[in-house]
């Protein structure tokens, strides 16, 4: 009988820039969540609310964030490897 124990099957890999996965967590999600902090301030604007120009700017700001980060990780990354 084959048994093979859950723990052994993991296997340790190294995020590498042009992965899919990391493209994935570190530019496409957050800068969806960005970009819908832009949507909401415009649509706060639209309605006459004052707090959509701050919405706006924490979603460029955030977008920012994550275009730095992307390009520090990829950097950074490259070194190691």
């Amino acid at each position: 009988m084959f048994h093979v124990n859950c723990h052994q099957l993991i296997v340790k890999k190294n995020m590498i820039p042009t992965d899919p996965q990391f493209l994935y967590l570190i530019l496409i999600l957050p800068s969806l969540f960005g970009l819908t902090l832009v949507g909401d301030g415009i649509n706060k604007i639209l309605h006459d609310e004052s707090q959509g120009v701050i919405h706006i700017v924490f979603g460029f700001v955030f977008i920012g964030v994550v275009i730095f980060s992307y390009f520090f990780f990829s950097i950074y990354l490259n070194q190691r490897i």
